[in-house]
Parts: structure tokens; sequence; C-alpha cells
């Protein structure tokens, strides 16, 4: 992960450590993976994965997680799987913290 994100600068690289930072705030003992080509937190599974993509910042919860928190995603393009977070804008780390929290309870729940 850390090789992924240091193959970007300035406010791109800004962007992916402050979601890296976020999730590992939540679930520091979960592994940082690549998989699929991306970054990823693994506990007994993925929990949540992102990427770099054009003109977005990509951020893969799920599909559980996206239909729960739809209203708060209403100003986010938002795909079955997937949360684009939009270059010029910040990221939402309180929005990421309760979509790993949900994650977390998911995977729980198995």
């Amino acid at each position: 992960m850390e090789e992924y994100i240091n193959s970007y600068e300035g406010e791109i690289k800004n962007k992916l450590i402050t979601i890296r930072d976020t999730v590992m705030s939540i679930i520091p003992e979960s592994k940082q993976i690549i998989s699929y080509g991306m970054p990823a937190f693994k506990l007994k599974e993925n929990i949540v994965y992102f990427a770099v993509c054009k003109n977005h910042i990509g951020f893969y919860p799920t599909n559980e997680p996206i239909e729960y928190f739809k209203e708060e995603l209403s100003n986010y393009e938002t795909t079955k799987g997937s949360i684009h977070f939009k270059l010029n804008e910040d990221i939402p780390v309180d929005l990421i913290k309760k979509i790993v929290l949900f994650r977390l309870e998911m995977i729980k729940k198995k």
C-alpha cells in the first residue's frame, strides 16, 4: 500500500494518506494489502478498498454500506459497489469512519 500511495504526488497523495489513516484509526490491527490492484484493508476478509481513477478517488466498501448510507452519499456519484470522491474536494473522513464501522458490523454478523 505504501508503494501505491507513494506513486502519487501532491494533493492526490495527501488524499490517499487521509483515507489510509482514517481507516487505520478504526482498525489498526488490519493488514494493508493490494487486492485487485488496489489498496485494501483486511481482517478476516477485505473490509474496504480505494484507488485513484481518472477523475476521482474510488472508495469500495461493497454494496450494502452504499445502500445503507445512500442519503449521506447523495452528494457523491456512486455505483453498486463504489463511491467517487472528486479530486477537487476534501475526503469525507467522518463518512468513511461510519462506513468502515458498518462494514465491521456486517462481518461480525456473518
